[in-house]
């Protein structure tokens, strides 16, 4: 049975991400709702079904599910298969739960920010009122990994198949994909940012840029890349 709130007229919501910062925006949403003795909440919102998660992002999703359970939160919320926008469903979820304060991530390399033509946060403050946003940075020891300061996740099987604006990315088996390899996403995004190596059918190592799912540019002889 959970312990009665001693402030029930604040509430909290951490909003948590595809990516490693998760862990760490969940303990900061909890440490001060521990300190306003209020209620907390943590939500991810995701485009595909559940069902469609690679193993990698289910993996992220049960460890945050785990720590909510460790940490005593009181609902851990998924609005996965969502095609709303992200500020539409938080603002949905803030307006259900009597929100007052929000925890949200930010790192300069943050796309999930960057909704319309101003970034999320202010997007988010135009749509939330009456609510105080806690912005907190990603831990600068991500950084470095290379000459662009960028460090990747640890490698995921994905494949690249030809569409009609040209090459996107996969991570589903089909008759329409061209080349299987490697994806790499960047640390301190939340969309699929990063590199896909993969051998071309003359037997070379190739290696493209890929944001937002869409192949960007490529390079032969890919430098090695530091995962984290």
């Amino acid at each position: 049975m959970k312990k009665i709130k001693g402030r029930m007229d604040e509430s909290i919501l951490v909003c948590v991400y595809y990516g490693p910062n998760g862990e760490r925006l969940i303990k900061r949403g909890h440490k001060l709702a521990q300190i306003v003795g209020c209620p907390l909440y943590v939500l991810t919102v995701d485009p595909l079904p559940y069902d469609e998660f690679d193993a990698e992002k289910s993996g992220y999703v049960d460890r945050w599910r785990e720590l909510c359970e460790e940490l005593d939160v009181d609902e851990f919320i998924i609005r996965d298969n969502e095609k709303r926008s992200s500020v539409k469903t938080i603002k949905e979820v803030a307006h259900n739960h009597n929100i007052t304060q929000i925890v949200i991530g930010q790192s300069p390399q943050n796309r999930w920010e960057e909704i319309t033509k101003g970034s999320f946060v202010n997007v988010l403050l135009r749509h939330l009122t009456f609510i105080d946003i806690h912005i907190v940075s990603t831990d600068r020891t991500l950084k470095g990994a290379n000459e662009n300061g960028i460090t990747y996740e640890k490698g995921v099987r994905g494949f690249l198949r030809q569409d009609e604006d040209g090459y996107s990315l996969s991570f589903t088996r089909s008759k329409n994909n061209l080349y299987e390899g490697i994806f790499y996403k960047e640390i301190g995004t939340d969309f699929n940012n990063g590199v896909f190596k993969f051998v071309n059918n003359e037997g070379r190592t190739c290696q493209v840029h890929v944001t937002e799912d869409k192949v960007t540019g490529v390079m032969k002889e890919p430098p090695n890349l530091k995962t984290n």
